[in-house]
């Protein structure tokens, strides 16, 4: 065989071999993009993730996610950049911190008092009357 045949056979085997870790490479970057942007919340639907979202600034933000991400950026530096960009609000579950940690623990505290009201309700409906309460009968 010529060289100038092997070179090409490498070269097209090569450019095969690129183009397949290409596809894999941005496979990948998808991945984390979406799961990057399914923790953000879109500032236009707002009950809704950016990755979820259809609206075009929703669509932006997720450009800018992936434009970080293959920068080299990890998935908490797009995240802390998206919150000095919109405050913590911007975040679909808020970090536990400070006010967030009273409002994670009212609900837990308001289900736990509701049971023990019930508990206390039904005891004291189940218990006999005393007599003594209301003393002799005659």
């Amino acid at each position: 065989m010529k060289p100038s045949r092997i070179l090409g056979a490498l070269a097209l085997v090569t450019l095969a071999l690129s183009s397949t870790l290409r596809a894999q490479v941005d496979s990948l970057l998808e991945a984390r993009t979406a799961a990057v942007a399914s923790t953000l919340r879109c500032p236009v639907c707002q009950g809704e993730s950016i990755q979820d979202s259809p609206s075009e600034l929703a669509q932006q933000m997720r450009a800018v996610v992936r434009d970080r991400l293959r920068s080299g950026e990890s998935p908490e530096q797009v995240k802390a950049y998206f919150v000095s960009r919109y405050g913590e609000w911007i975040l679909l579950e808020p970090k536990m911190s400070g006010l967030n940690v009273v409002l994670y623990a009212v609900p837990v505290l308001l289900v736990i008092g509701g049971l023990a009201l019930v508990f206390v309700l039904v005891r004291r409906w189940t218990t006999p009357a005393d007599s003594t309460v209301y003393g002799p009968r005659e």
